[in-house]
């Protein structure tokens, strides 16, 4: 797998940063995009470090001209990584829980549109390289989530929002093969980043960074479309999708997880604890 110049967003935390620090070695460039400045400085000195060469983008994924400026005129793209992303739960109500108009806006504009204004200019840019040894122009891996497997009533526009991610990967994954460019989609479980940690409640399968890193890697090498972990974690969601929503839901509800004011709103971008995403 060719990976001599690679990109990733959300780069200052998280599995971005872990992506990052893991790629970094001799003869490789790094582009590093985030919104947190002084995190991404900390994360390229690592990665310059350890011999690689690494340039910033402080650059918000919901900008969508910036973001085409800043890929489009990356050079060559043999990786690109979209890991930026935030997350929330749903607030109490004295009625019923219910997430805030505003916080809808802005998971969709990160979580989707944000990968949108990473993949498409990526995809443009390898559709116009030349094919390698492996008759391969590129490879683009995205951050969806496994909740983008069910519809859980704690975190509606998150799930909503990974699943286009998903979809999407996985949808164009079997167009963009033809072209020698290979996308991949992930599905992962709970991952120990600074996104989990104000999370107040049991988080099943927590993998940590280094494991979710090393898994994500072997998929892309490997080609895989769709790369989920933990494998149990994601075969249960699938499950409960199939199930009457009736049936589902009142499971959903009797969970912890997820539920009302249990998860902050939280992004992938920053070193040292959560950004709020505004």
């Amino acid at each position: 797998m060719k990976q001599d110049s690679i990109l990733i967003t959300g780069a200052s935390s998280g599995i971005g940063r872990g992506l990052a620090l893991a790629l970094a070695r001799p003869g490789r460039t790094l582009h590093l995009g985030g919104r947190n400045g002084n995190n991404l400085r900390d994360v390229a000195a690592r990665c310059i470090a350890r011999g690689a060469d690494a340039h910033i983008r402080v650059q918000d994924v919901c900008e969508r001209r910036g973001m085409e400026d800043w890929i489009t005129t990356a050079g060559p793209l043999d990786l690109v990584f979209a890991c930026a992303g935030i997350t929330a739960s749903t607030r109490g109500g004295e009625e019923a829980p219910y997430e805030p108009d505003d916080q809808i806006r802005r998971m969709f504009a990160t979580n989707m549109d944000g990968v949108l204004n990473t993949v498409l200019p990526a995809l443009h840019v390898m559709r116009h390289q030349p094919r390698g040894a492996d008759g391969m122009r590129g490879r683009i891996c995205a951050m969806a989530s496994v909740a983008g497997l069910v519809s859980f009533p704690g975190t509606p526009s998150y799930c909503a929002s990974k699943a286009a991610v998903d979809r999407f990967i996985v949808a164009t994954g079997g167009n963009m093969a033809r072209a020698g460019i290979a996308l991949s989609s992930v599905t992962c479980g709970f991952v120990a980043t600074p996104m989990t940690t104000q999370n107040r409640f049991p988080m099943p399968g927590l993998t940590q960074t280094g494991d979710a890193v090393r898994a994500i890697l072997d998929g892309v090498a490997r080609g895989r479309r769709r790369i989920s972990f933990p494998w149990w974690l994601a075969a249960g969601s699938r499950f409960m999708d199939l199930l009457p929503v009736r049936i589902a839901e009142s499971y959903y509800f009797r969970q912890p997880a997820g539920q009302a004011g249990t998860m902050a709103e939280t992004g992938l971008d920053a070193a040292t604890g959560p950004v709020p995403a505004a």
